[in-house]
């Protein structure tokens, strides 16, 4: 069976087309289209990573440089012009287009879904193709990104429905006809090509007018509500399908009502013919992205679940959780505008446990949009504790006066003077991205003093955020893997001794300690570092040095009926078995002020020599004071908490 004819491309036939720039999340998912449409598919990328070489092997695009059989070059919109592959295409005559141009072209003939707006766009994508393919719809979809699971980012499809990420940046938008549109917001960005907020609406208004059928607007943009009640009247007098809306408010209806683990549950209403949907994603803003996506799907004429999404896999670089251990968390998003961190932010607030604090290290991308948006940067980066600034990444763009990271760093001093900021600066000037060793994303000095700032800051209980739209993705794995090394590295727990034992002399400290008889059970390995503190101060000095190192804190009571792992305990244990934790002192009135050391069967018999009553059901529990404060011991009818007045922690 001959495989189907490949459609022409710009009226002309083609079989073999190069990508430059193939390592971008708008290209990348394209050539795979492309390569499952039939095309010969080549490309090249400075910046490939393994993940997407392998990816985009497994759909047969060869990377490697322009071959002298391509026929046609398409081009990310972050390659300039002199580069030398543009230039080597231009010299022998081949045609050059930009990624939204050639997929509008493949697109021209398809009843194409649109999903497009300042941000949310790629989520939104993801999640109305995750809701399609578990409703068994057969349409085809290129995504502006990579799906976190090996969900494949783009697939041709069996019907005529296509879904598809609409890029607005680089003005390539004006090519497309969809017959769905869904924005997901209007606000106002890429002001190196909208000079204006009208101009971004002006292009967006033009859009919806090309749109053949509905247009689905959110109900929390101002300006989709405004432009919603411009087009309405024209559409209806046309006879075309209606503008519509989605969100808290409006046609389609959405709430979040609860939220579990990574999920959360929304009460549908309006339009839907679903009552509620679970969404696995947490936060408001992918409650509004996944309210946009069922209301297309039902649009599209899926048949709905309240399962559509239950099981949608997240997309990478989208509050990717890259570690969760050593009590800190680390947590990495695209989120490149400030209306994009402000709701990042706000969400990841919810997950900093008690005593805990929101680092977040950023990295401006272009300085276009830093000029345009510093103050308002500025703004949202203030819900963090601790901010960590990067150089902007250029994205292709010389420097432009108040585009720098410099001004960003003095509005947030200015408007939020408590917060903590640090700015780690390149040791060149920043140049635009030609990935040469002094474009700023690529200075290791740089790199070495951002990572150096940030281990030194991190301390237990946080949630830090790497956040932005350039390379800082793979600046979070570099400094997350040199973390964990600082973690599994012996020289911490030397290092830790020999800080404390001469301020603490009265204390023991020891490296490697056996904790097997320390038990009733006599079995299991060592403490890396374990410590009997001599009174309070000295517990006050070993939890402050533990905090400041991340070194976790086990506290060791009796040992009664504890396993012990037989590779030890990695991290810091105490026991209260000095002397000072066993205090018995009777204060009057049928009282007495125990230390938390003392044992049980101790307690029990003390307290009968000074004539006390009512602690006789403790006499034969195997613990401490402590161990039973924290667990509320009991027997025969008593509680600890039942002779408990005042706890000193």
């Amino acid at each position: 069976m001959s495989p189907p004819p490949l459609p022409p491309l710009f009226s002309r036939p083609v079989r073999h087309l190069h990508c430059v720039g193939v390592g971008g999340m708008g290209l990348a998912p394209l050539a795979v289209y492309l390569a499952q449409l039939g095309f010969i598919v080549t490309g090249e990328d400075d910046a490939l990573t393994d993940d997407l070489r392998d990816s985009l092997g497994r759909e047969n695009v060869v990377i490697g440089p322009l071959p002298a059989t391509s026929e046609l070059v398409v081009y990310s919109s972050a390659i300039g012009r002199t580069h030398p592959t543009y230039l080597a295409a231009k010299a022998r005559g081949l045609p050059l287009v930009r990624r939204g141009e050639l997929l509008a072209e493949v697109m021209r003939d398809k009843k194409l879904v649109s999903i497009c707006g300042s941000h949310g766009k790629t989520t939104t994508t993801a999640m109305l193709v995750s809701a399609l393919r578990r409703a068994d719809f057969p349409a085809g979809y290129v995504l502006g990104g990579l799906f976190a699971d090996d969900t494949p980012p783009a697939r041709v499809g069996r019907g005529e429905w296509v879904v598809a990420e609409i890029d607005e940046s680089d003005g390539t938008i004006d090519r497309f006809s969809p017959e769905l549109t869904v924005a997901v917001n209007l606000d106002w960005d890429h002001p190196d090509h909208y000079r204006q907020p009208a101009d971004l609406e002006a292009a967006f208004s033009a859009l919806f007018a090309r749109t053949r059928g509905g247009v689905l607007l959110s109900a929390a943009c101002a300006t989709s509500a405004r432009l919603l009640a411009e087009h309405a009247a024209g559409r209806a007098e046309e006879g075309r399908a209606a503008l519509l809306s989605f969100g808290r408010s409006g046609d389609f209806l959405a709430t979040p009502v609860t939220e579990a683990g990574e999920s959360q549950t929304l009460a549908l209403g309006g339009r839907f013919t679903l009552h509620e949907a679970t969404v696995q994603a947490r936060g408001d803003f992918n409650a509004h992205n996944a309210t946009a996506a069922l209301a297309a799907a039902q649009l599209m004429g899926a048949v709905m679940s309240p399962r559509l999404l239950a099981d949608y896999p997240g997309v990478r670089r989208r509050q990717t959780v890259l570690h969760a251990a050593d009590g800190v968390s680390v947590i990495e998003d695209y989120a490149h505008h400030p209306a994009e961190i402000r709701a990042l932010l706000a969400s990841l607030r919810r997950r900093v446990p008690a005593g805990g604090r929101l680092v977040v290290a950023f990295q401006p991308h272009r300085f276009s949009r830093t000029a345009q948006f510093k103050a308002e940067f500025a703004a949202a980066l203030a819900l963090a504790d601790v901010v960590q600034l990067l150089e902007v990444y250029p994205a292709g763009e010389a420097p432009i006066a108040g585009g720098t990271t410099a001004e960003i760093e003095a509005e947030l001093r200015r408007i939020a003077p408590e917060r903590r900021v640090q700015f780690s600066r390149a040791t060149k000037e920043p140049g635009p991205d030609n990935g040469e060793p002094g474009s700023p994303h690529r200075n290791a000095a740089a790199d070495e003093a951002f990572f150096t700032a940030l281990s030194a800051d991190v301390k237990r209980g946080d949630v830090i955020a790497f956040v932005g739209a350039g390379d800082i993705d793979r600046k979070a794995r570099a400094w997350l893997e040199r973390f964990k090394q600082e973690a599994a590295n012996p020289k911490r727990w030397d290092a830790f001794v020999a800080a404390l034992r001469p301020l603490l002399p009265a204390t023991k400290l020891t490296r490697e300690e056996p904790l097997a008889k320390k038990t009733t059970l006599r079995v299991g390995g060592a403490a890396r570092l374990y410590a009997e503190p001599a009174g309070i101060a000295d517990l006050q000095g070993l939890l402050r040095e533990a905090a400041r190192r991340r070194i976790d804190v086990f506290v060791l009571g009796r040992g009664s009926n504890l396993i012990i792992p037989d590779e030890g305990v990695d991290g810091l244990v105490i026991s209260l078995a000095n002397t000072a934790w066993s205090a018995f002192e009777p204060r009057g009135e049928n009282r007495v002020w125990v230390g938390a050391g003392l044992r049980l069967k101790n307690l029990c018999g003390l307290a009968a020599k000074s004539r006390f009553v009512g602690f006789e059901f403790l006499e034969g529990i195997p613990g401490t004071v402590g161990g039973a404060l924290r667990m509320n011991a009991g027997a025969m009818g008593g509680w600890m908490f039942d002779v408990v007045e005042e706890v000193q922690l």
